[in-house]
């Protein structure tokens, strides 16, 4: 296979789902991956794992999607031999991937100051709430915890009276996603300096990074922004709205789309002339909005939609999950992928984003039982004979 990222190697090991989203992109992209779980296996194997709409034999709707193409090995990090094996691994591998809190690799005695004694090569990432340095790096976080300290969440609904998050965790794919660049980052610069560094990834930081032009609209103006629904504080119409049997978005960001939209509508209120520019439309926002909630609800999204293209009027209908994952334009970019299990059964789920031109497109393998690559990985990779598998085994430090 020519993906791009054959020939690196990752021991991945991630839990939960800022980290398992990074490594996932990562093996994604072609990269070996190596999942190091404790023995009792990575706590995400037990999410969902019960439930009989989200799960295979066992195997939860996270565990399949964020575990795909990887391999498993159980190693007992906290014992020496476990240790031991686990440094062997490393001489052999090119990146390693925790997201554990801060602290915790330097007491597993897996930071990358021992790591890079080890091979000097080696590119390591940690992937915390908060980073690894500064005066709240110890603090436990979460999705939510960071999507509320990193200002997003006070933008986020219809007013300031309830807060909102966002309704898909960005806070952990956000730490996830900067993983993947800032690991690919020090790749690159290892090609120059034929040496590895660590990386440290913030969710915090993530989430302040996204919040980009607005945090510079702050400091300018010193004003905290609002919360303001679906609507946008300078382009209008810029909204959602309800149709006959669901709702659609318009964003009209010119004067140019504002034309058109009225040349679509033929509406006697929308024609006052200070309306064809952008200060007289953001002036009288509410009754615009509400003139066009009004039309958009004689008619279905459909009938819309059609009308809206056909003026190449910025507008999407507003999709559930299963539209969404049924859109000709998302299947056809392979956007929907069949994501298996190791008995055979499978599911769907989202494919690779990231579509190169000379790299063959992602295949993917089934999430791997709990240590089942235990065997190969360490008599392959590490040449290891059979009676010191054996004995490993049997003194528990691997499954």
């Amino acid at each position: 296979m020519n993906n791009a990222l054959s020939g690196l190697r990752v021991l991945d090991l991630t839990h939960m789902l800022s980290g398992p989203y990074c490594t996932m992109i990562l093996g994604d992209m072609g990269a070996e991956m190596i999942k190091v779980e404790p023995i009792a296996g990575e706590g995400t194997r037990k999410l969902l794992a019960t439930d009989p709409e989200h799960s295979i034999d066992g195997m939860g709707a996270y565990f399949i999607t964020l575990n795909r193409n990887k391999k498993s090995i159980a190693i007992d990090l906290k014992s020496e031999d476990g240790l031991a094996l686990f440094y062997s691994l490393v001489e052999q591998a090119d990146i390693v991937v925790n997201n554990y809190a801060a602290g915790v690799p330097e007491k597993l005695k897996i930071d990358y100051p021992r790591l890079a004694e080890i091979n000097p090569r080696i590119i390591s990432c940690s992937i915390t709430g908060f980073g690894e340095q500064g005066p709240g790096a110890k603090r436990p976080a979460f999705d939510q915890v960071a999507q509320a300290y990193g200002g997003g969440m006070s933008i986020t609904g219809e007013d300031t009276s309830q807060p909102m998050r966002a309704g898909i965790p960005i806070g952990d794919l956000g730490g996830g996603m900067f993983g993947v660049m800032g690991i690919l980052s020090a790749v690159i610069e290892r090609y120059q300096s034929g040496r590895g560094q660590h990386v440290d990834i913030s969710m915090l930081d993530a989430q302040i990074s996204l919040l980009n032009y607005m945090a510079t609209m702050h400091f300018m103006s010193g004003n905290n922004p609002q919360p303001i629904g679906n609507s946008h504080f300078v382009h209008v119409p810029y909204n959602s709205y309800p149709t006959a049997d669901g709702h659609l978005v318009i964003c009209v960001i010119t004067d140019n789309f504002w034309h058109n939209l009225k040349g679509l509508l033929h509406c006697e209120a929308l024609e006052k002339s200070e309306y064809d520019t952008q200060p007289g439309r953001l002036a009288d926002k509410t009754f615009i909005d509400t003139t066009l909630a009004d039309i958009f609800h004689s008619q279905s999204t459909a009938y819309w939609m059609e009308k809206l293209n056909a003026q190449r009027i910025p507008a999407a209908p507003v999709n559930t999950f299963s539209q969404a994952l049924n859109d000709e334009q998302v299947l056809y970019r392979n956007m929907v992928v069949d994501l298996a299990h190791p008995n055979g059964q499978t599911t769907k789920g989202p494919g690779c984003p990231i579509k190169l031109s000379r790299s063959e497109e992602s295949a993917y393998t089934p999430a791997p039982l709990l240590g089942q690559d235990t065997q190969h990985i360490l008599s392959d990779m590490l040449a290891m004979p059979d009676d010191e598998i054996d004995r490993l085994r049997s003194k528990g430090v691997i499954a």
